[in-house]
């Protein structure tokens, strides 16, 4: 059975996003190379990515744009193996979202998890955002959580855990 492996930048107070979903903060740290070199690998562990519809659209024409439009920079091994990931975008609301490999689930969220775990292939990876990672969190569908730890506080935003988790 493959697993739903969460990979998510978080602040050291526990934070993935500012109050209105800011993210300006992800990049103020020097990037390690090491700990790059393993989001990759995670990365290439998987070939199924799930999105909730909120980060769809800048996430997937921020990686297409970089794979396409950027050769020299040192993040496009990881933007080719996510544009030519299939990825599922949950919405209750869209029926169409575009992109590379991209399919629109309408379903409960998870039964359809539930389902594509049991697929033949490799693991599959959720992102975010925070309200998606948080319903997925709540339906105890997440296996593996591979959370990158920025060191930055900014005293208030989004979190994915509203209960005690183990």
């Amino acid at each position: 059975m493959r697993k739903l492996k969460l990979q998510m930048q978080m602040t050291i107070d526990g934070f993935v996003a500012g109050p209105n979903g800011e993210q300006d903060w992800v990049l103020l740290a020097k990037p390690d190379e090491l700990g790059f070199q393993k989001v990759i690998e995670l990365a290439d562990s998987c070939d199924t990515l799930l999105m909730g519809r909120k980060m769809t659209k800048g996430f997937i024409g921020y990686w297409e744009n970089l794979a396409d439009n950027e050769p020299d920079n040192p993040a496009r091994p990881l933007a080719q193996l996510i544009v030519n990931m299939r990825k599922i975008v949950f919405s209750r609301t869209e029926t169409f979202i575009a992109g590379r490999n991209v399919e629109v689930e309408n379903g409960d969220l998870a039964t359809v998890v539930r389902a594509l775990k049991k697929e033949p292939g490799k693991d599959i990876m959720v992102y975010g955002g925070a309200d998606f990672v948080r319903s997925l969190i709540s339906e105890d569908l997440i296996d593996e959580y591979f959370i990158v730890r920025n060191p930055v506080a900014i005293g208030n935003g989004l979190s994915i855990f509203n209960d005690r988790k183990k």
